[in-house]
């Protein structure tokens, strides 16, 4: 997946760019209405006072005329036969003149009547060289700023967008922290970077320990309870091979051999469990309604005296290409889980189209032990003797390893029905 933290960095300068730049040129649309109108109000009634001032002095004095600013006098009394048509109609104060590109200012006094006139291209052209150019290097600068502030943050983020691709190559399950170590980072990594490789290092470090401690473990540890379990097992079958044994010898001997076949299914499932990823049990081509017979008469010495029915419905041959061994082992925690939780009714084992189903007719599960059913050591039933807890998380392990999916079903006083689809 793409790293996000230079895509944040860069989106949040284009914003922060963006907002500026609007700031800019909102200051700079006002500027140019004030130098348009405020600073051409103001030049024009300073123009207006100061001509009043020499006309008092002087009544000879003519009215401005220069480059940006043309006057027109119209002394008290007399008609303004001599103003332009477009300001003969005009009233005291500010005009503005859209046709004739003008701005008007009349000014009223005892002695008259004073019309100053500015071009609107003048004031246009103040407007552009007070308002829009300084407004225009602003932006060169907030940009330029703002490339350059990107271009230090990507720099200063490059180092953990670095530690990054190291961290997302890492296997789980065999993190090599090589690249992290103190003596290959490279020099440039620096500061707090070079802390975070450091504690990724050792991170790494103690993850592969405990995770190849707990393979070794759970390894051994099966390989060894192997052992006792063969004696049990040999020992139970010569001495239920006696003959005149009582009844209650019988039914121990018999929970004796159940309970060694229990074991073995628990240890089965950790020795694949065990293993690495990528070495797998051996696949082959087995027909699963073959073996979930095979699997339904060994599990119904563990209903014992329960008046229950197990049996086997096979809609249709499912040839699996799978190891037989794993599915026997998820087939076998299935059966002991219905032969624990149901008391009476029935069992049954359907093979069908893509999926082998159990369904049990036993206590069921609430929408919250559904919910944990999966979990290791949770049982709905915690008084009940039967059942580690174990059975349902190993079925979870087992078909998420070999890309089965679980489909569990159930409700209090209903049963329980678990699906493993194939494929």
């Amino acid at each position: 997946m793409p790293y996000g933290l230079s895509r944040k960095i860069r989106i949040a300068f284009i914003l922060q760019t963006l907002l500026a730049s609007l700031a800019v040129l909102l200051c700079a649309y006002l500027v140019m209405m004030a130098v348009k109108y405020s600073l051409v109000h103001t030049v024009l009634e300073d123009e207006a006072s100061y001509f009043w001032g020499r006309y008092a002095a002087s009544p000879a004095q003519q009215p401005p005329n220069t480059r940006n600013i043309r006057g027109y006098l119209v002394p008290a009394g007399r008609a303004p036969l001599s103003l332009p048509a477009s300001l003969r109609s005009l009233d005291a104060g500010f005009h503005e003149l859209d046709a004739q590109g003008q701005f008007v200012y009349v000014d009223q006094r005892p002695q008259g009547r004073l019309y100053l006139v500015f071009l609107r291209s003048q004031a246009e052209r103040l407007a552009l060289w007070f308002g829009l150019l300084p407004m225009l290097l602003i932006l060169l600068a907030i940009y330029a700023a703002s490339w350059l502030s990107y271009r230090i943050s990507t720099r200063l983020v490059s180092s953990v967008k670095w530690l990054a691709r190291r961290v997302a190559y890492w296997d789980p399950l065999h993190p090599d922290a090589g690249d992290l170590a103190p003596e290959q980072l490279p020099a440039d990594l620096q500061g707090e970077p070079r802390q975070l490789a450091s504690a990724l290092h050792t991170l790494a470090r103690r993850v592969g320990e405990h995770v190849t401690r707990e393979r070794n473990f759970t390894r051994d540890a099966s390989h060894e309870l192997r052992t006792p379990l063969t004696v049990i097992r040999v020992a139970s079958d010569m001495a239920m091979a006696e003959v005149d044994l009582p009844p209650r010898v019988e039914r121990s001997l018999k929970r004796i051999q159940r309970a060694g076949r229990d074991m073995e299914t628990v240890i089965d499932a950790f020795l694949i469990l065990a293993r690495e990823i990528d070495v797998a049990p051996q696949s082959e081509l087995f027909d699963a309604a073959e073996m979930a017979e095979e699997e339904a008469d060994s599990a119904r010495e563990w209903l014992g005296e329960k008046p229950v029915s197990l049996q086997v419905r096979s809609s249709g041959k499912l040839q699996l290409f799978a190891p037989p061994r794993v599915l026997r082992v998820v087939l076998r925690n299935l059966l002991r889980n219905a032969c624990s939780y149901t008391d009476e009714g029935s069992i049954e084992v359907e093979v069908a189209g893509d999926r082998m189903v159990v369904r049990d007719t036993g206590i069921g599960m609430s929408e919250e032990a559904r919910a944990r059913a999966f979990e290791p050591f949770f049982r709905a039933e915690a008084d009940r003797p039967q059942g580690t807890g174990l059975g349902l998380s190993i079925v979870r392990r087992l078909c998420d390893r070999f890309g089965w999916r679980i489909e569990l079903e159930s409700r209090p006083g209903w049963g329980t029905s678990v699906a493993i689809v194939f494929g």
